[in-house]
């Protein structure tokens, strides 16, 4: 007579604490929802989805295709190689991973890398159907960055590079981008945009920059390691299909974000720079640089824009001042004094306390004029007594300004 518990067993009950497996959905693998195609490597078979994007290819307002020099990008970067490698060398990289904790608990389940051939962009993604697969998923990703020496990426530095030498070294295969050029768009995209945007995340760059708004499909990225999961449980991958358009996206992004970021260093003035705070971080990118000459042209440009009230390129009072006193300083620097002084003129217009006091130096220091040093030390104050300042604030510039007014009134005999 059959026991109880092999009764409930024919009925498909389980005893104990197993906890049922999902039922695994064969119809729905990755290559029915992604098209790609299974390489065989030396260490077993990865699949690798391509999808090619034409030279004439706009990722919103802008080509993905770089055609300026990136020779100041290579300064900025301090590394001669970004300059002298032809594109074709350059691989662009994204990886999606299992955390964002790093260490060798995290793996890199699917990496999109591309890079240009004969004009167009060859875009591959290499996809991890099992954990165990991933040596052969390195392995074919090898053979796709053999031809390159450069590599570009967004954050890469700091967590794409570093996550998928880990797991080379972990399964003791050669990193293959271990001696490659490395441009890293993050850091470069921060010294650019940080004054006027509140966010420098990819996707937002992509929007706010190049003018492109991705597709319905688009997956959040803090749910994509979640999604992974629930495939490796299920294996049903569909899905995965805006994962992989999620990594397809931000690589392409990468490519037209630095085609755009070298046209706007090659040809500031060529309608790619569209607001006036983009032309002050400019001018402060080439005066670190040391290429003074360009800084003081773009610091201008900048303020241009006060006065000249085209929509989108006004800077605000703040910006204003702080692209004044750059500009000033640079000329200090370039022994354009005179044009420094007309610049604290028109800052001493618009109220900028700092301007007043710079004149009152100058008047004191270069032009041996006490007495019109004292007037703009009046004005200065008078600034100061008319603005509703913090009153920490205010007590520094009273004092500032008293010190240097009772020097002024005995040189002057008052």
């Amino acid at each position: 007579m059959a026991s109880l518990a092999d009764k409930l067993k024919s009925l498909g009950v389980r005893m104990g604490n197993t906890i049922p497996t999902p039922p695994r959905t064969a119809s729905y693998t990755i290559d029915s929802v992604v098209a790609g195609s299974f390489r065989s490597t030396l260490r077993g078979e990865a699949f690798v989805a391509e999808k090619i994007f034409a030279e004439d290819y706009l990722h919103g307002s802008v080509s993905h295709l770089v055609k300026s020099p990136l020779s100041l990008i290579s300064e900025w970067a301090n590394d001669v190689r970004i300059a002298e490698l032809p594109l074709s060398s350059f691989a662009f990289l994204d990886t999606e991973t299992s955390g964002m904790a790093g260490g060798t608990g995290t793996y890199a389940f699917l990496v999109g890398a591309a890079r240009f051939v004969d004009g167009k962009f060859n875009l591959q993604q290499f996809f991890l159907r099992d954990p165990a697969e991933e040596p052969a998923m390195l392995e074919a990703l090898i053979h796709f960055l053999a031809p390159c020496e450069g590599l570009v990426t967004f954050n890469g530095k700091s967590f794409d590079a570093p996550l998928l030498t880990t797991r080379y070294k972990l399964h003791r295969i050669p990193v293959p981008f271990k001696n490659y050029a490395h441009l890293d768009l993050l850091p470069l995209a921060r010294r650019l945009w940080r004054d006027r945007l509140p966010s420098r995340a990819l996707k937002y760059l992509e929007e706010h920059v190049l003018g492109f708004t991705r597709a319905s499909e688009e997956v959040p990225g803090y749910e994509i390691p979640w999604l992974y999961f629930d495939y490796l449980r299920t294996q049903d991958a569909r899905p995965l299909g805006g994962v992989f358009y999620h990594n397809a996206m931000d690589v392409v992004a990468m490519a037209a974000l630095l085609a755009h970021i070298s046209e706007m260093l090659a040809d500031p003035y060529g309608g790619r720079v569209e607001h006036g705070l983009d032309f002050v971080a400019l001018g402060k990118l080439y005066e670190d640089l040391n290429h003074w000459d360009e800084a003081a042209r773009l610091f201008e440009r900048g303020l241009e824009s006060v006065s000249a009230k085209s929509p989108g390129l006004d800077l605000t009072e703040s910006d204003f001042g702080v692209a004044v006193k750059r500009l000033a300083i640079l000329q200090k620097k370039r022994g354009d004094i005179e044009q420094a002084v007309r610049l604290w003129e028109k800052a001493a217009g618009q109220g900028h306390i700092y301007a007043h006091i710079e004149l009152a130096k100058y008047y004191e220091h270069k032009k041996r004029d006490a007495r019109t040093a004292i007037e703009w030390a009046r004005s200065a104050r008078k600034e100061v007594e008319g603005t509703d300042l913090p009153a920490y604030i205010r007590r520094h510039w009273l004092e500032e300004i008293d010190h240097r007014l009772a020097r002024l009134e005995r040189k002057a005999g008052l």
